[in-house]
């Protein structure tokens, strides 16, 4: 199963400081809006997200239909159907993507050690 893109999403307390350390480790901004309190960044090898106020815990994180540098793919499996495959195996969501939609949407589940996974789609 291709889950697609994988970044951890950190929960930040002050995003242009947590912006200016990952910039020293040679992340560089690819997106987002931190006036929002939301940063993605990239490095050669890895991309991070920075939070501030929007996620309690850091976050391991996957997008279907988009590439290392966020930009859409021109075939994924659509996060519905990742879902359904995934409650077919028995796993258990704390949010679900509502199935009779086609628009961008997100579910989040959690792994045994209560580390949360989210499945986030924005094509």
């Amino acid at each position: 199963m291709d889950l697609g893109n994988f970044s951890v999403s950190l929960a930040v307390r002050n995003i242009a400081a947590s912006r200016a350390f990952y910039k020293k480790l040679g992340f560089t901004v690819i997106g987002g809006d931190a006036g929002q309190g939301w940063l993605i960044l990239q490095s050669p090898r890895c991309v991070i997200g920075l939070f501030q106020g929007m996620l309690e815990k850091n976050t391991l994180t996957f997008n279907p239909g988009w590439d290392e540098t966020g930009q859409p793919l021109g075939s994924f499996t659509d996060i519905r159907e990742i879902q359904k495959r995934l409650k077919a195996d028995g796993v258990a969501f704390a949010s679900e993507a509502d199935e009779s939609t086609t628009d961008p949407a997100s579910c989040m589940l959690v792994d045994p050690d209560g580390n949360p996974i989210l499945l986030d789609q924005h094509v």
